[in-house]
């Protein structure tokens, strides 16, 4: 039988087949993806192929085998650093949510997810969430934020899924795709599932006023079908992430604004660091490249704190 991993915990699977039934699933044997290293061989969005066994009353799946994946996102595990987590697979848009505070998301972090996405073919959207919440500083540093990654090609939208404000936007762009939504605990993931279909009434949490940072309420991965031709897949908060299979010299590759002056560099292999006549430096100087993201670029290039605490970054 073949069907869609909807939700993982590490040693079980619900898996949908393709004739709309649900099945709880296990791994046969030491099953491994050829060439990753991951506490999860199987994410939330792959295609599988199993057999059923009865075991007393149940029914149970065994699956045996892995479709090949169109992409997925990954992130080094943060509890064992040489191997991988892959969050979910076969997504067709990816949501960043961004906050500027409880929790505060730091452009590195945006950074690194978009040099992920970027490298494994994902298209991401960010969202920019709790604008209901903000002073007018606050705002306009928002709007900062969006046009600097506007500008880099990235879709930008502000919204509030407490109050609904450009919910609607986002629906609109899910329709017809598998979905995931991804950012820090607290940035309202739930809430915002929650406000495009409230008929899942998913569980949400409070901000910690001590730490100022959302509380776990996902704790697997799980994909959902919604009533408007759609899916998505929510995932538990992300604190750090990881790079993966990144060598220093194609990292540039996957900042579009880097790599489109790359042809103008003196060198082919121009780390845009301190070579000489590097067009991305040239650019830096005259601010048409942003500061905050040659930045990121750097510290990712150096390998500096791989899985970065991020509540734990000031810069």
């Amino acid at each position: 039988m073949k069907g869609t991993v909807y939700k993982s915990t590490g040693s079980w699977y619900t898996v949908k087949s393709t004739e709309g039934k649900i099945y709880d699933c296990r791994i046969k044997g030491r099953f491994r993806m050829k060439g990753i290293k991951s506490t999860n061989p199987i994410a939330v969005g792959d295609v599988v192929n199993f057999d059923l066994e009865q075991t007393g009353d149940a029914t149970l799946g065994v699956i045996y085998d892995i479709e090949e994946r169109t992409n997925y996102i990954i992130r080094k595990s943060v509890k064992l650093s040489k191997q991988t987590h892959i969050i979910a697979a076969n997504i067709d848009l990816v949501f960043l949510m961004i906050t500027l505070n409880k929790p505060k998301t730091y452009t590195i972090f945006i950074d690194r997810f978009l040099a992920t996405s970027e490298a494994y073919d994902i298209k991401t959207v960010l969202l920019f969430n709790k604008i209901d919440s903000y002073d007018k500083d606050e705002l306009a540093e928002v709007k900062y934020l969006a046009a600097l990654y506007r500008k880099i090609g990235y879709t930008c939208l502000g919204i509030s899924a407490k109050t609904g404000r450009n919910v609607d936007q986002v629906k609109e762009m899910m329709i017809g795709r598998t979905s995931m939504f991804a950012g820090h605990s607290g940035v309202g993931k739930t809430t915002l599932i929650n406000a495009i279909e409230p008929s899942m009434e998913l569980k949400t949490a409070e901000i910690s006023e001590q730490h100022l940072q959302g509380q776990h309420t996902t704790t697997f991965a799980e994909m959902y079908d919604l009533s408007f031709d759609a899916s998505i897949i929510d995932t538990p908060g992300i604190k750090g992430f990881g790079l993966v299979d990144m060598e220093k010299e194609e990292i540039g590759d996957y900042f579009p604004e880097f790599f489109a002056l790359k042809q103008d560099c003196k060198f082919n292999n121009c780390l845009h660091i301190d070579e000489p006549q590097c067009a991305v430096k040239k650019a830096l100087e005259a601010d048409e490249v942003s500061w905050s993201r040659y930045k990121s670029y750097l510290q990712m290039v150096s390998g500096e704190e791989d899985t970065y605490r991020f509540d734990d970054y000031d810069g």
